[in-house]
């Protein structure tokens, strides 16, 4: 028997043991007095039970709580509004608002009251889930049911309120609270105090703060923590420190939390130096860098592109025992991607996990990413395979990097597989999915693929947005499938997508390439009426697209209609009409419409001057560059490699062999590499006089350069050997040709037969050309 100083206890006394038990969360002790009062045949009480119960629910036993409820019924006693509201608040804290309502309808039904504590805890429960007006509405009801809500109720509703941004609603409700003559603490005016900070209430944050000293109240380190870090939210750092300044002056210590929020707000305004000063006091007073003050400096510093600094205090951090969380991890990633050292990332990927650091698809799509943006598909592939290997489950922006790397490799095919394989581990493929796959299909080619993904798309359930259709419709311009490109203009229209000015450029310079003039005007018509609003970008697509199709009187109608608008054309628009009067083989208007520009006090570019050259080049006139040429340096331009192809190729076409070799050696001897035309153009200049040795010179020389040959390289050397009737040189030209997958043009096999000229070399020249390429 249970004694107390030689007296046996009676049930006061056993629920006093219980009580103590439940107090320090022994349970099974508790348990035990309960059975050992059973074996006394001291009868417990409701008492004992609702003790029992509240302890149990509490530590989430709730099954062995639902079997006392069984024992109360079996020993003729019946719950009361305490053993319904044990479950109730129970069940709000694990938000599962079905099992409330079930006891709390049993409670009303069972004739029980229900009392302050249980309503507030419905309140609290509903605010939780997000459900605040029904939560208010029951909250007014309470007054109906001459129920006064409570300290609990009120707080439960300005926590909600302050927490979804709320805050206007809650400094109603404390209002009323006050009025009512209810206390208030600490802990609601930090609640407030937040709220209205993270509105950027400051004026009504700092009186609030200032009104807690009239309720003899001492603001702690939560309080003046909770309004440096809302100072630092908003970026005012100069308030921030006067706060932070009057703590470590009084008898409030800042703790980690505090230095922790001025050293983020130091960072986010890239005040890297003052965040580690507060690292320096914080150290001082004894306080020990955490996971998040190091996360926070190291994205810092990753950010202000000081990555040797970040990865010195990341090693620290190691050193010091504290294992990188997620966030950290992808700060270092993104951190060295965005500088550029993969490498490093990948090699630091490798390490992280040697630690026991459990990387999550966020890190790893991070570091696929970065990877494939330079330029290391193959590594973000291997990367891949090792997520595939472990436990963990990729999820649709994973596969999106994924798809991403195979396409970059040109195997949009495989990446195709990978929708199946998404659907079959639950992740569903989104727009970028199909996005991506669309876009590596148009650039291999293959249009009607690209058409099926689609319609597949839609098949899916996923509306195409405005990237699909930016992507798919210039791809069938291109395509030449114009029809098909109108169409989905159209149908982009219907879906009331408004076009941006980088749609318009999109669509119209993939239009340029295979569609006339009238599509282009057409198109270009359609994307205004889609909402399109014309701007200086849009009006100069329009021109630039109708001068590479020649047509200048439009262009300059389109022209003149801008200026009308108040849209100044600058140096690119006037480019645009010099290029249209070149193409159309006007170089006189071309050269006039320059001269007017200058005088008109449009500043000519690069640009400028190597379409006036290339108009030059194109008719034949290249000589006429030297004036141009210094009009150019005196406007401070030199030669760069699109000025010295078009000299070198004008020249050569011309037959100037002096000044093709002399612009020739200009240009390589500053460093600039010709272009594969550009040698054609020098080697068949050699060829035409004759000159066959200098040309294999010049072939050999391209190579050295890093220039490969083409068709039409092989084509001109095939026919000056041809011509010159060396069919042994021809015959080593024409296998070289083969092996690289070339096919010589009808010209060049006319002049093959001419070098086999000699009798019975005729047959021989026959029997070479079937045998190499079956003519």
């Amino acid at each position: 028997m249970f004694c107390n100083g030689g007296a046996a206890l009676d049930v006061v006394g056993y629920n006093t043991l219980i009580y103590g038990y439940c107090k320090i969360s022994a349970v099974s002790s508790a348990l035990g007095v309960l059975e050992r009062m059973k074996k006394e045949e001291i009868e417990p009480d409701l008492i004992s039970y609702n003790t029992l119960i509240s302890c149990l629910c509490k530590i989430g036993e709730i099954e062995a709580a639902k079997g006392l409820i069984d024992e109360i019924a079996s020993r003729n006693l019946e719950p009361n509004v305490v053993t319904y509201t044990n479950f109730i608040g129970e069940f709000c804290r694990k938000r599962e608002l079905d099992e409330v309502f079930s006891w709390y309808n049993e409670m009303v039904k069972s004739g029980i009251v229900p009392d302050v504590v249980s309503i507030s805890s419905l309140v609290y429960g509903l605010c939780r889930d997000g459900q605040f007006y029904e939560a208010y509405a029951l909250f007014r009801e309470m007054e109906e049911t001459e129920i006064s809500p409570n300290h609990v109720t009120y707080s439960s509703l300005i926590d909600y309120l302050n927490k979804s941004g709320e805050g206007r609603y809650s400094s109603a409700i404390f209002g009323e609270m006050l009025y009512r003559g209810f206390s208030t603490d600490l802990v609601l005016f930090t609640i407030l105090i937040d709220g209205l900070l993270k509105n950027g209430k400051i004026n009504e944050a700092q009186k609030l703060f200032k009104l807690i000293a009239s309720f003899n109240l001492i603001p702690g380190t939560v309080t003046c923590s909770a309004i440096i870090d809302g100072y630092c939210k908003i970026g005012d750092m100069a308030s921030a420190e006067s706060a932070l300044s009057e703590m470590e002056k009084g008898s409030v210590i800042p703790n980690i939390v505090t230095y922790s929020s001025i050293m983020n707000g130091f960072v986010k305004k890239h005040l890297i130096a003052k965040a580690f000063d507060c690292l320096q006091a914080m150290k001082v007073r004894g306080i020990a860098p955490n996971i998040f003050t190091y996360g926070t400096l190291i994205d810092g510093l990753f950010k202000a592109k000081n990555h040797k600094e970040a990865l010195k205090l990341f090693d620290e951090m190691l050193e010091k025992g504290i294992k990188p969380n997620k966030f950290v991890v992808d700060s270092v990633f993104n951190g060295l991607r965005k500088n550029g050292k993969m490498t490093e990332a990948n090699a630091l990927m490798d390490g992280i996990l040697s630690k026991g650091v459990s990387l999550d698809c966020v890190n790893y799509t991070s570091l696929m990413d970065g990877l494939l943006k330079s330029g290391e598909p193959s590594a973000a592939m291997e990367v891949a395979q090792d997520v595939m290997k472990g436990n963990l489950l990729p999820d649709v922006e994973l596969y999106n990097v994924l798809v991403n790397c195979f396409c970059s490799l040109g195997k949009a095919n495989e990446a195709k597989s990978f929708l199946l394989e998404m659907r079959n581990s639950g992740v569903s493929p989104d727009c970028i999915t199909y996005n991506i796959l669309i876009s590596a299909h148009l650039r291999e080619g293959e249009a009607h693929k690209a058409l099926e993904l689609f319609d597949e798309m839609k098949t899916d359930g996923l509306r195409p947005n405005l990237i699909t259709y930016e992507t798919l419709i210039p791809g069938l311009f291109d395509a030449g499938d114009a029809d098909r490109a109108r169409n989905l203009l159209n149908e982009m229209a219907g879906l009331s997508f408004s076009p941006t000015p980088l749609t318009h450029r999109k669509v119209l310079r993939a239009c340029c390439k295979n569609s006339t003039t009238e599509i282009i005007i057409e198109v270009h018509e359609l994307l205004v009426r889609m909402g399109l609003l014309p701007d200086k970008t849009v009006y100069d697509t329009i021109i630039h697209s109708l001068c590479t199709h020649g047509k200048v009187k439009k262009a300059i109608q389109v022209l003149e209609e801008m200026k009308k608008r108040e849209i100044a054309p600058d140096t690119f628009t006037m480019n645009s009409i010099l290029l249209g009067h070149c193409n159309n083989g006007d170089i006189d208007k071309a050269l006039g419409k320059y001269h007017e520009m200058v005088r008109l006090g449009f500043l000519p570019n690069m640009a400028t001057y190597n379409t006036l050259f290339g108009g030059l080049e194109s008719v034949g006139r290249i000589e006429e560059a030297e004036n141009l040429l210094h009009e150019m340096h005196s406007h401070g331009f030199d030669h760069n490699n699109i000025t010295y192809d078009i000299l070198v190729t004008g020249h050569a076409k011309k037959g100037n062999k002096k000044e093709t070799i002399r612009v020739y050696c200009e240009m390589v001897s500053k460093g600039f590499v010709p272009k594969v035309s550009t040698y054609n153009a020098v080697i068949s200049l050699f060829s035409r006089s004759g000159m066959m040795k200098q040309a294999r010179e010049m072939r050999n020389e391209m190579e050295k350069r890093g220039v490969k040959p083409n068709n039409s390289t092989f084509d001109i050397l095939v026919s000056g050997w041809s011509r010159a009737s060396d069919g042994i040189e021809a015959t080593k030209l024409l296998k070289e040709m083969k092996d690289n997958g070339f096919k010589p043009h009808k010209s060049t096999l006319s002049l093959v037969c001419r070098a086999f000229s000699r009798p019975g070399a005729r047959s021989r020249a026959r029997k070479l050309l079937e045998k190499l390429y079956e003519i």
